[in-house]
């Protein structure tokens, strides 16, 4: 119920235009993004590095409205890129289809996207693009989308996607995405979704979340595991434990933010860990979502409103 009430929040548009131009909005939302700029990306990327992190840099946005603003998004992202490499920054980038165009003109988007993967495989040592997974009426194309993407000559290294576990569907695409050898983050789910196509019961979906996880880990190709479940978490532990999987043969993913102890704790006991950090002026959306997915990144930001 929690969930719902703020995905749907996240989409309130009045809400949104009172948030991300009111001061205290941009306060309380400095727990999970970096800043507005570049140069709060680049300085945050720096931290996590120091602390011995790696880094997915995502500048936000969704659902552009026409080519400039998608022309614009990409613009940033190769400013991004040119960041990565000008300050050595282990990081590489995640980028939404919509934000490229995709509801505007999928050529455009198939355009801007290959050419950030192009610069992206170029870059030395080679960068990465995560082409991150939307609302279900996205999946399909988002995978073909990428699969095209990988086949591309040279993009092999440099491309990857995201899959939810709380998708019915996502047995099958793992599968399909591993016989073509693609790079998978693997999540839960942030969206609103009906029962049809979609786990109701977290029971259900940490189920499925596990299985996937087994599949990736002994996939051989390097993954990441995005969680804060410290439950799941040790299943995974016990799992490439018991398997001989090597530490560095796959990562954990975790929100910029959020369980920053867990994650300095995984990166002491030789885990690999990448810390996901987002920057924009359109931050409301993702902002929502996060509270929606952990009750306890609500009741912290309340606690900070009210020392206000």
């Amino acid at each position: 119920m929690l969930r719902a009430f703020f995905v749907h929040l996240s989409e309130n548009r009045s809400f949104r235009n009172f948030a991300e131009q009111s001061s205290i909005g941009r306060r309380v939302s400095g727990r999970f993004v970096a800043g507005n700029e570049i140069t709060d990306a680049v300085r945050v990327t720096q931290a996590v590095n120091r602390a011995g992190m790696s880094v997915s840099i995502d500048n936000l946005g969704e659902n552009v409205t026409n080519a400039e603003e998608a022309r614009h998004s990409a613009r940033l992202y190769r400013e991004i890129l040119n960041a990565i490499t000008a300050n050595s920054l282990n990081a590489n980038i995640s980028l939404k289809l919509t934000h490229m165009g995709l509801d505007v003109d999928e050529n455009l988007a198939r355009e801007l996207v290959s050419g950030l993967v192009a610069q992206a495989a170029s870059m030395n040592p080679p960068g990465f693009v995560r082409v991150d997974m939307e609302g279900s009426p996205y999946t399909q194309r988002t995978l073909d989308f990428v699969r095209e993407l990988h086949q591309t000559s040279g993009n092999q290294n440099s491309v990857g996607t995201v899959i939810q576990a709380y998708l019915r569907r996502s047995e099958k695409d793992v599968a399909d995405l591993l016989s073509a050898g693609i790079r998978i983050r693997l999540c839960k789910g942030a969206y609103q979704e009906p029962a049809s196509i979609a786990f109701e019961n977290k029971s259900e979906v940490d189920v499925n979340y596990i299985h996937l996880m087994k599949m990736l880990l002994k996939s051989g190709i390097y993954h990441g595991i995005a969680t804060h479940d410290e439950s799941i978490i040790r299943e995974v532990q016990a799992f490439a434990t018991r398997e001989k999987i090597a530490r560095d043969s796959f990562e954990f993913q975790m929100l910029y933010g959020i369980r920053r102890d867990l994650q300095q704790s995984l990166v002491r006991e030789g885990w690999r860990m990448r810390v996901y950090v987002p920057f924009g002026t359109e931050w409301y959306p993702y902002f929502m979502r996060r509270l929606g997915e952990r009750p306890a990144n609500a009741f912290f930001v309340l606690r900070n409103m009210l020392r206000a």
